[in-house]
């Protein structure tokens, strides 16, 4: 058995740093995720003059909280690539007394979409602008409070727009009251309502409808667990692998993530998956069966089974994921093309792919600067060694060390194979060439 140490979960601590700047008191946020887009969010509340301190190796952050808003008046903040940065910060700034703030963010996430959440603030009252692109940044706030009220949503793009207008909700004067017409991820919106809670706000919920209530949060202590979309590279490299396992701990059958979910994909190929309270661990099978599955709540791992399904015995068909499309890059099309350099069959639709069982040729992987299709096609390379990515660096947005942990992983079961095991991989990876 092989246990993985993941990093902490992006989605996790991104919405940590929201409620812990909103709260009155200090928070004590530990293991929070160390990346890019984590970095970037830090790096943006101490340009809005909220107090980030680390300690422990980084391992423990202090986040002096501030319900009034910003302590400067004005600020230049530069989001990077980070969506839930992008998107956040904009809708924490939007709540204070007065104030000016500008925002701006990549090449890549200036393409992302950002209109239906500035959409939204502006029917509560938010005075924004766009710069050259509406729905889009560069964007500036001037803030002036927001009393709060009754909004519809659409949050089938995106659940990071409810999650904002979320927990933007106790930082007004009234509460929020929102209606939601469509919805993709929602166990992501689940984190959220169980992490407002931990800082003290409980939301109501009846079907549809979210009622927030005004009065804002309270300072804690807490623990961030492991990142369950990173996690998912890991467990598939054990379903691609007969016999062997791997464990993550930190992410059990209580983990607040839906991405967790990934492993009941794999069950159903196949794969022998043991659930605890504090870990999950997962044994591949002989032979992984094809199937179809709809991942339209856990789309952050479509881009992992895509990698995979080519060593199914059957077909693997992903539906319900016209989401991924308009993530860091069009994942479907990015899945598509690449699995088809790798000599693999593939048909796609709106919203989505199949992909018929074959044997991958290693290939230079066209990355389109994004981190999961990175990470994914790694999964592949497991068995079509010689593959390249044309920016292996962009991991460095959720999890810097992520090629040295899974070279690890590789390089620990070639050492520990047995001579028979030995020769039959060369010959595995002979005919696979």
């Amino acid at each position: 058995m092989t246990v993985i140490e993941i990093p902490g979960s992006k989605s996790v601590t991104a919405r940590a740093l929201f409620l812990a700047a909103a709260a009155r008191g200090e928070t004590v946020l530990r293991r929070p995720l160390r990346s890019d887009d984590s970095e970037g969010f830090a790096e943006g509340l101490l340009r809005l003059g909220y107090g980030v301190v680390r300690e422990d190796g980084d391992r423990v952050w202090r986040i002096a909280g501030r319900p009034e808003g910003p302590a400067v008046a004005e600020a230049d903040v530069y989001c990077r690539d980070g969506a839930t940065t992008a998107r956040f910060l904009p809708t924490l700034v939007a709540a204070a007394p007065g104030g000016s703030y500008r925002f701006d963010a990549s090449a890549q996430m200036r393409r992302r979409p950002l209109g239906p959440l500035t959409k939204a603030l502006r029917d509560l009252g938010a005075d924004l602008t766009h710069g050259e692109r509406e729905g889009h940044h560069p964007l500036r706030v001037d803030a002036h409070g927001i009393k709060g009220g009754h909004l519809v949503l659409d949050a089938g793009e995106s659940s990071q727009y409810l999650t904002a207008l979320l927990m933007l909700g106790p930082l007004t004067e009234e509460g929020l009251t929102i209606d939601v017409t469509r919805l993709v991820s929602a166990p992501y919106v689940e984190i959220t309502l169980a992490m407002m809670r931990g800082f003290g706000v409980e939301v109501e919920r009846a079907g549809s409808r979210f009622t927030v209530p005004p009065g804002g949060y309270r300072a804690t202590d807490y623990d961030i667990e492991p990142d369950a979309s990173t996690a998912s590279y890991f467990f598939a490299a054990a379903a691609l692998t007969p016999g062997r396992e791997v464990t993550v701990p930190g992410l059990g059958r209580h983990a607040l993530q839906g991405d967790t979910a990934f492993v009941d994909v794999l069950e159903r190929m196949g794969a022998d998956v043991v659930r605890t309270d504090d870990a999950i661990t997962v044994r591949g099978p002989e032979r992984l069966r094809g199937l179809t599955v709809n991942m339209r709540d856990i789309s952050d791992t479509m881009p992992t089974l895509a990698a995979l399904a080519p060593y199914a015995d059957g077909p693997v068909r992903i539906e319900d994921v016209a989401n991924t499309r308009v993530k860091e890059c069009d994942r479907l099309d990015a899945c598509a093309e690449n699995l088809r350099a790798l000599g693999i069959g593939v048909r796609t639709g709106p919203d989505w792919i199949e992909i018929r069982p074959g044997a991958p040729r290693a290939t230079e992987i066209a990355t389109r600067g994004d981190h999961r299709i990175v990470m994914s096609f790694a999964v592949t390379g497991l068995r079509a060694p010689g593959m390249t990515y044309d920016d292996p660096g962009c991991v460095r947005k959720t999890f810097p060390g992520f090629h040295e942990a899974f070279a690890a992983l590789r390089d620990a079961w070639a050492a520990d194979a047995p001579p028979e095991a030995e020769a039959e991989e060369a010959t595995d990876s002979q005919a696979h060439a």
